[in-house]
């Protein structure tokens, strides 16, 4: 078998191992679910009781370009949550799929005591690892690309119930799901894949993502209470230095990855 089906072989192992556990599957689906249709619709749902003075939302609304407010609670409120609000979360989801792959990573195949028939394949260690990112990254960007497309459909759904009139996705996305999503994933599978490979169990893998996750909530704090909007030229700085950081990252880990320091900690 060639190197290439090898390496897919790898990658489609581990993508079953998700889908055919119940758990691991709903771990993977309820945190996008809640955090791009639950919650924008809860907020969405809001505008209809809550007072149009409410200083929160006048503050948020101070910090939009003065092109994209009319004035009318109702009508920016919509556009300030799809393209100020809503992105922050999707620097969430990789970090969260990330998390969840560690649990088929090398730190899994311990656990199943798979580790050396995996070890015995045609592939270099540097290929095994290659494969074990790819498969967490393509997943990771799949989830994310699912719930952009369901938070979109569900959201100008409600926003044309609620306000009659559809709410236009801006710049910001491209710069999101083309590079600060993507980079930001494979930052964090790095991490994770390579911290599975030391851990004795999943729970050891996954705390790598709490490091990554505080920053991002910080951020979607500060939206939240008026402080601050991430702006597009914030979007591509903040996409650029993750990008340099995860091929930083990735070169380093397949640097170090030997089979001492996968094997001395089983």
């Amino acid at each position: 078998m060639s190197q290439k089906r090898q390496t897919i072989a790898i990658i489609q192992k581990d993508l079953r191992s998700i889908t055919a556990n119940k758990r691991m599957l709903a771990a993977l689906l309820v945190v996008p679910i809640v955090l791009t249709v639950v919650m924008p619709s809860i907020s969405l749902l809001a505008l209809r009781f809550l007072p149009e003075d409410t200083q929160d939302m006048e503050r948020m609304l101070a910090l939009l370009p003065l092109g994209e407010q009319t004035g009318d609670l109702s009508r920016d409120m919509p556009g300030l949550l799809l393209n100020y609000v809503m992105p922050t979360f999707f620097l969430l989801i990789p970090i969260m799929a990330a998390s969840v792959m560690a649990a088929v990573s090398f730190v899994g195949e311990k656990e199943k005591r798979t580790l050396e028939t995996l070890l015995y394949c045609p592939l270099s260690l540097r290929q095994v690892f290659r494969a074990k990112v790819l498969a967490a990254f393509s997943l990771s960007e799949l989830v994310s690309l699912a719930s952009f497309g369901l938070m979109l459909a569900i959201l100008e759904a409600e926003t044309i119930l609620l306000v009659g009139a559809p709410v236009l996705p801006g710049f910001t996305w491209v710069l999101v799901m083309l590079l600060v999503s993507p980079a930001l994933s494979l930052i964090a599978v790095t991490l994770i894949v390579r911290v599975s490979a030391k851990a004795k169990s999943v729970e050891d893998a996954q705390q790598g993502a709490v490091f990554l996750i505080l920053p991002v909530i910080l951020l979607g704090a500060g939206q939240f209470s008026g402080l601050m909007l991430i702006s597009p030229w914030m979007l591509l700085g903040i996409g650029l230095l993750c990008a340099v950081l995860a091929a930083v990252l990735l070169r380093r880990a397949l640097g170090r990855f030997t089979y001492e320091a996968l094997l001395e900690r089983q």
